[in-house]
């Protein structure tokens, strides 16, 4: 038997009857439940889904396959930091003469602050995605759990 304290800031399994305890990466989200929990790829394919297009929810396969669902979200989020990272440079060539000078400052603000949350979120999907490849089922759809 187990007891689980799981919350934001506190991101522990005590493990009950001698077993040992288990901890998140500090990087995992809130709203994922644990890689060992029982209903954990259902609670990350919603979490992944939801860092999506809404239009990604219409393929079976994503749900079915949360770590085909994984990948192609670490390279969503990437291509998002990506494209962040280039606004925030290119943003003083791109507006001058179209946007007074305090105002392009506000808009590289908005492209730090975004890549900012952006590596955050691509550090939580990589944790995500490497926990959901732990538990693939391999090609023959048996369960290949790596260590």
């Amino acid at each position: 038997m187990s007891r689980l304290r799981y919350r934001t800031g506190v991101r522990i399994t005590v493990m009950l009857g001698g077993m040992a305890e288990r901890r998140l990466p500090e990087e995992w989200p809130a709203g994922v439940h644990p890689y060992w929990a029982e209903d954990f790829p259902q609670s990350a394919a919603e979490w992944l889904l939801g860092l999506l297009p809404a239009d990604y929810r219409i393929h079976g396969v994503l749900r079915r396959y949360p770590a085909a669902l994984s990948a192609l979200a670490v390279r969503y989020v990437r291509a998002e930091l990506a494209a962040a990272r280039e606004g925030y440079r290119a943003a003083p060539d791109d507006l001058v003469g179209l946007l007074p000078r305090a105002a392009v400052e506000q808009v590289r603000e908005v492209y730090r602050a975004e890549g900012s949350r952006l590596a955050r979120t691509l550090r939580a999907v990589e944790a995500v995605d490497r926990a959901l490849r732990s538990i693939s089922p391999g090609p023959s759809g048996e369960s290949q759990v790596r260590q």
